[in-house]
């Protein structure tokens, strides 16, 4: 009975890979023959586990069901599943946080001494900084998620940059995670263009719109296209700013979301960024801790040498003041 339990844990687990398993595939990784394959599998199917048969091909393949079948993890990834639920606890979804942390104390209670050991380490040895973010109602990333399944129209209202409350009704394409922040891609109905929305700016109406045929996505890297659209083209300010460093160390302290790093060599890259205020591109970039050459636009360019003048005047030595305030009174 107990080598007859643990064959069919294995199968289960074997079953779990996202594959059509033939019979002769899990005779010989079971160590069975074909009849007790077919035998263990029909006992799975009483305990209530939907194993398909695949027309064609001989082969068998576990379905969705109305329970959840025990999960077998590889000591990889459980730790994996482990570190994602603990990242997931601080994270950008809102309420997550709470069902990763049970999710999480049911495995680790659970988890062989030598795998929690390695997740001990890996926890006390690393530091989360939270992101500062607005956080997403998961509810709002299913109803965008089903919309984009089923080919349905989005309704939504939304709160623009500046505030203003507005409804749109787009053509969903796809969810963009930035690690900061949620977009939605989609087709705007009325504005017959691509567009970006900010999903903790979004608040979907119930029920969706008819459904629509999907169109060729704007670009292929969709991530890039979003890159540039929330960091330079939604901006007064669009610069063009070579780095005297790697791209890699520069991807390294610039979120995509405030700007996209081209590669030019091993020792410089460009950066695009945008913003509504000089200032803050002025600061922004003078305070990475490397050196930088601006290109455009041309009102950045005046702007940084009116500020270096400032600068420079503000820790120059000057004879009038010198000794202001310490005059002799009458």
């Amino acid at each position: 009975v107990l080598e007859t339990s643990a064959r069919l844990l294995e199968l289960l687990s074997l079953l779990q890979t996202p594959r059509v398993w033939t019979g002769a595939d899990l005779a010989e990784r079971l160590e069975v023959d074909a009849r007790t394959v077919r035998r263990d599998i029909d006992k799975l199917r009483t305990l209530g586990y939907p194993v398909h048969a695949v027309a064609g091909t001989a082969g068998y393949r576990l379905g969705a069901g109305t329970k959840l079948p025990p999960l077998l993890l590889n000591d990889d990834e459980a730790v994996a599943v482990v570190l994602g639920l603990r990242t997931a606890a601080s994270g950008s979804v809102t309420g997550i946080e709470e069902s990763s942390l049970r999710a999480l104390a049911k495995l680790e209670q659970i988890l062989p001494s030598r795998l929690r050991h390695r997740v001990s380490a890996l926890h006390a040895a690393t530091v989360t900084v939270p992101a500062g973010t607005a956080t997403v109602d998961p509810e709002v990333l299913t109803a965008i998620a089903a919309a984009i399944r089923d080919h349905e129209q989005l309704r939504f209202d939304y709160r623009t940059h500046d505030g203003a409350e507005v409804r749109r009704t787009a053509e969903p394409h796809r969810l963009v995670h930035t690690g900061r922040r949620w977009y939605l891609v989609g087709w705007d109905v009325e504005k017959q263009d691509w567009r970006t929305y900010r999903v903790d700016r979004l608040r979907p109406r119930i029920p969706t719109g008819p459904r629509f045929t999907p169109r060729e996505a704007p670009e292929v890297d969709l991530g890039g296209w979003v890159s540039r659209g929330v960091s330079t083209s939604a901006y007064r300010y669009q610069a063009r700013i070579t780095l005297e460093v790697s791209a890699a160390v520069a991807a390294d302290r610039i979120p995509p979301t405030v700007g996209v790093i081209e590669a030019i060599d091993e020792g410089h890259c460009l950066l695009r960024t945008g913003s509504n205020s000089l200032d803050e591109i002025a600061v922004y970039t003078g305070l990475f801790g490397f050196g930088f050459h601006v290109h455009e636009p041309p009102e950045l360019i005046q702007h940084l040498r009116a500020l270096a003048d400032r600068v420079t005047a503000a820790i120059t030595p000057r004879d009038d003041l010198r000794g202001c305030g310490h005059g002799a009174s009458g």
